[in-house]
């Protein structure tokens, strides 16, 4: 339910915590031969190679589709646990990876900063660090998102196989084994924050090693699942969170999206593959009486330009995100891009018509239940993407 104010009273008054799962397309996914613009000429004048046609497309409203291969994520659509947010972006943004994947994940566009806006949420719901696996990462390397310093997130590479050392049974021996390995490098990387990081995130994967093993061991499902990187990922993330370990923010990211070329066959795999991972994840929680805990926020660093390249799409500024979940208020939000060259960012982009921090205060505070405020560097407009929830949540 919502309070006075607006904000959603989060589900640990009924025993259950509401929970955020971020899947990051990572690349830049093509905004607008994801949600197309089928009635629009500017758009198939745009792309003589790359563009859908209107037969293609599932149509989403009278004018706006989804590409084809997302059929699954149609039917969550229809069912109204879907929210499309047309236009996502921000001012003066860039075009670069790198940087954008900054911004996108500090919400520090203007500025240097250090701290992950998910580690700050981390912080907020476990600023004891009782658990370290309040916020998980699944994937190789920890996303600047989820750094902060003092912030304990555990990354896992591989759910089945987790865990630094784990053939030595004896806590201590693996303790001394890592104390060793720390005098090791110490010489070359001195004692100061690196090695203090070092210390931190050996200490997270012994603390949270024996507490994972759990996943694999007692989790079961009618569901199965593709054999592809965000299948898996989102089975290991239905794992986790089933087995109840008090996980309230997984993060995890599907690449492939920087389609300069060829980007007809790769973008109909990859939505493919995110579409179907989504609903099986989706399937696999409601089987198990779970799928009013979960969010999911699905984002990417830019969109790509409007006109294509021949072969694909070169990066640009605007895009759009979904947010799915049980407990989402389904449809379309903001508005799509205008297509007139003359409203185009950088003479060649589709401009942005919602902030992304705006996007991040509106899961924030309507379904986590935090003040978005001070982890997304301001106050921006939101969206009421997240529904009453039922008293028996």
């Amino acid at each position: 339910r919502l309070d006075p104010q607006g904000k959603a009273v989060v589900m640990e008054q009924q025993g259950r915590s509401p929970v955020l799962v971020v899947v990051e397309l990572t690349g830049g996914n093509d905004f607008m031969n994801t949600i197309v613009p089928y009635t629009n000429g500017v758009y198939y004048d745009s792309r003589p190679n790359i563009g859908l046609n209107e037969e293609q497309v599932l149509p989403l409203s009278d004018s706006i589709g989804l590409h084809p291969s997302a059929g699954p994520l149609k039917e969550l659509y229809d069912e109204g646990k879907m929210a499309v947010v047309q236009g996502v972006g921000y001012p003066q943004s860039s075009r670069s990876h790198f940087r954008a994947m900054y911004d996108l994940h500090t919400c520090e566009p203007e500025k240097t900063a250090t701290d992950g806006w998910l580690a700050k949420v981390v912080r907020e719901l476990d600023p004891k660090q009782e658990n370290v696996l309040t916020g998980v990462n699944f994937g190789v390397g920890l996303p600047q998102a989820m750094v902060a310093p003092g912030v304990a997130v555990t990354s896992v590479s591989d759910l089945d196989n987790y865990g630094v050392m784990t053939f030595i049974s004896e806590q201590q021996e693996r303790l001394e084994l890592l104390e060793r390995f720390k005098r090791i490098y110490a010489p070359a990387i001195g004692t100061g924050p690196v090695m203090d990081y070092l210390s931190q995130t050996a200490e997270v994967v012994m603390r949270s090693t024996d507490l994972l093993k759990k996943a694999p061991a007692t989790y079961e499902s009618t569901v199965e699942y593709a054999a592809n990187p965000i299948a898996r990922t989102l089975r290991d993330v239905a794992r986790v969170h089933l087995v109840n370990l008090g996980t309230r923010v997984f993060y995890t990211r599907h690449g492939g999206y920087d389609t300069h070329a060829q980007q007809v066959l790769t973008h109909e795999r990859l939505l493919g593959e995110l579409s179907t991972a989504v609903m099986d994840f989706y399937q696999d929680l409601k089987n198990h009486d779970a799928e009013d805990d979960i969010m999911i926020l699905v984002v990417t660093e830019f969109g790509r330009r409007v006109k294509d390249n021949g072969g694909g799409t070169d990066h640009g500024s605007a895009g759009g995100a979904f947010v799915i979940g049980n407990r989402v208020n389904g449809g379309l939000y903001s508005e799509y891009p205008s297509l007139d060259p003359n409203d185009w960012a950088h003479g060649e982009d589709l401009g942005h018509t919602f902030d992304f921090r705006g996007l991040y205060s509106s899961v924030l505070e309507q379904w986590v239940g935090l003040d978005a405020a001070p982890i997304v560097g301001g106050t921006y407009e939101q969206i009421q993407v997240s529904a009453k929830r039922t008293s028996a949540t």
